[in-house]
Formats: C-alpha cells, sequence, structure tokens
C-alpha cells in the first residue's frame, strides 16, 4: 500500500497536470469557437474548399479577417461599422482583384464622341437630399461575382435611370450583353471604363434587358441576336466636370451618374452601416453608382452609392459615403471620373 507521503505527491502530480490541461483548453477555446465559427459561415455561404490545406488556409485568413472586423467594431466610436460578410476567408488583394475592374490606366481611350459641355453646369437649387430609390430610378442591387466588370454595372445602373426618366418604365438592363460585345476598349471581366460601356450602347443603338440577355459572371462570346434586340437607348454622355463635389452634386440631382472610386482598403470590403470616412487613396479601381445624397442626423453629409457586390455586402448592397471632404477629389476619388447618359 502506498505510504500517504506517495498519494500527496500522486495528488500534486494530478493538480499540476489538471492546471495544465486547463489552460490548454483555455487557449484553444477561441480557435475552437472560431472553428465552428467558420464551419457555419462556409454553410451559409456555400462555400466549399478543394481539400484540407486549402481549408486550413481560409480559416487563418478567416480568423484574421474577423479578429480585424471585432476590434474595428470595439475600437472607438466611428461612424460606419464593419462585418462578416461572404468575403471574409479572401486576403484583401485576393479580393480586389476579382471585384474591381474599373481600368483607367490600363485601357486605351476611344475616340470618344462624348459631348464636352456639362448641361447641369447652372443649377442654382438642389435640395437637402435625393434618392433616386424612392423616384423609382433604380433597379434591385446585381452581383458581379468574381468576374471584375464593376464598368459594366456602374454604366447599366445610368442608364437604367435616364431610361426611367425619359420613358417612365424602370427596366433592368443587360451587363451580360456589355461584357460579351463591348469589345473593342473594354475587356470584359478583365475591366473596362464606364464612358466606353456609353459608347458602345450608343453606336449599338441601345441595350437589351437583363431577362433576355442574363448575367453568367464569365466572359462569353457575343450573341448578336440578343444584342440587336434594343430595350433602351441613349444618345450622349458627359463627364462631369473633375475634382468638384458641387458639380457631382448637380449631376445627382438630375439623375443617377457613374463613379469611380478606389475601393482597394479593407474597410470598404467589409463595410456595413453607416457612413464610410474610411481611408482610401486615389487609385480608381472600382465602378460604382452614385444615386442620391443627403445628411445623417449629426449633420455627416454623404453620398448614397450602388454596389455591385450583392445585396448582402454593405447597406443591403449600398454604401454611404462621406461627402465635402474638402480634398477637391472627393474621398476616395469619388468625383473624379464621374459621368453620365443622355437621352
Amino acid at each position: 500500500m502506498a505510504s500517504i507521503t506517495t498519494w500527496k505527491l500522486l495528488l500534486a502530480v494530478m493538480a499540476v497536470l489538471g492546471f495544465w490541461a486547463s489552460l490548454a483548453a483555455a487557449r484553444t477555446a477561441p480557435d475552437a469557437s472560431m472553428i465552428q465559427r467558420h464551419q457555419k459561415w462556409m454553410v451559409e455561404n456555400g462555400r466549399v474548399y478543394k481539400d484540407d490545406a486549402e481549408k486550413a488556409m481560409r480559416f487563418n485568413i478567416f480568423k484574421e479577417n474577423v479578429d480585424y472586423i471585432e476590434s474595428f467594431n470595439e475600437a472607438a466610436a466611428r461612424p460606419y461599422k464593419l462585418a462578416v460578410n461572404k468575403f471574409a476567408d479572401l486576403r484583401n488583394d485576393e479580393f480586389q482583384a476579382s471585384r474591381n475592374g474599373y481600368r483607367m490606366g490600363s485601357l486605351p481611350k476611344s475616340s470618344s464622341s462624348k459631348v464636352s459641355s456639362f448641361r447641369y453646369e447652372n443649377v442654382s437649387a438642389a435640395p437637402a437630399s435625393i434618392d433616386w430609390r424612392k423616384k423609382g430610378a433604380v433597379t434591385a442591387v446585381k452581383d458581379q461575382g468574381q468576374c471584375g466588370c464593376c464598368w459594366a454595372f456602374s454604366a447599366v445602373a445610368a442608364t437604367e435611370g435616364i431610361n426611367q426618366l425619359t420613358t417612365g418604365k424602370l427596366v433592368s438592363l443587360s451587363e451580360q450583353q456589355l461584357v460579351d460585345c463591348d469589345t473593342t476598349q473594354d475587356q470584359g471581366c478583365n475591366g473596362g471604363l464606364m464612358d466606353d460601356a456609353f459608347q458602345y450602347i450608343i453606336s449599338n443603338k441601345g441595350l437589351t434587358t437583363e431577362s433576355n440577355y442574363p448575367y453568367q459572371g464569365v466572359d462569353g462570346t457575343c450573341n448578336s441576336k440578343k444584342e440587336s434586340s434594343d430595350a433602351a437607348k441613349i444618345t450622349g454622355y458627359e463627364d462631369v466636370p473633375a475634382n468638384s463635389e458641387s458639380a457631382l452634386l448637380k449631376a445627382v440631382v438630375n439623375q443617377p451618374v457613374s463613379v469611380a472610386i478606389d475601393a482597394s482598403g479593407s474597410d470598404f470590403q467589409f463595410y456595413s452601416s453607416g457612413v464610410f470616412t474610411g481611408e482610401c487613396g486615389t487609385e480608381l479601381d472600382h465602378g460604382v453608382t452614385a444615386v442620391g445624397y443627403g445628411a445623417t442626423s449629426d449633420g455627416t453629409k454623404y453620398w448614397l452609392v450602388k454596389n455591385s457586390w450583392g445585396a448582402s455586402w454593405g447597406d443591403e448592397g449600398y454604401i454611404m459615403m462621406q461627402r465635402d471632404v474638402g480634398a477637391a477629389e472627393g474621398l476616395c476619388g469619388i468625383a473624379m471620373a464621374a459621368s453620365y447618359p443622355t437621352a
């Protein structure tokens, strides 16, 4: 029979082992919780990985992104919030490569026949706010998927707007037609410019409906029969005078406007709500559509911007971006390269 001293020793050893086991469990509990969270997120977003190695890699990215989002939201009060969304297992560079496709610096400039004047120059009285959604000139938020054709979605949204304003009918138009058929200057999923898309619509004498030429999210061969079935026409397009938020406001008072922005930051990737005031540059890489403007109850001015990353991103597919920031180019360069179709 073991002596009392031996039992005491065994009990002491067991206590030490229990302590280290509890410590190890405490250390691994957060990871275990994060693993469960990642598994749930995968199910909710239909994400499947090819093997365990990819799953482990994506889990680590997911964890880093979640940690960043939660630490951001727990920090000092900010006017906007971030959220874990469907892009949470992507590095920021991967996200940019697949979702941002505005290519001003890499595409040849078209021999544009756009009107050089600015028809809204003399607009003097502007309402305190405007929301073209409430006026029936904005279709539901769409999702470009992993095709870098934001330029097409921006141009189509602006065209849908002016078509509704001139005909009284809101018709969802085809981005895929632009991806497949507008290839003289633009490059489908590899990027393009809204002005060149407008030029194509003019040359083609119109754009067909989304239902007739549905979005596929990949580069395809132009369907000439569908291409010729026009549902909306524009007669021209104009550029908003660059680096002037006041000029941009004059345009948005009158119709939805295509704008280019720098959407490269992680805060943009995970934006959820509030007025975005995040740090961003002026390296324009994403085409979106300004569909209104306004101010919050505390007086913070914003642009209401329609994106093309689906309704689960941002504030049901939209973002409010700070307006009148002082810099001539506007926040994220929103006032640098705005344009709109005419009809």
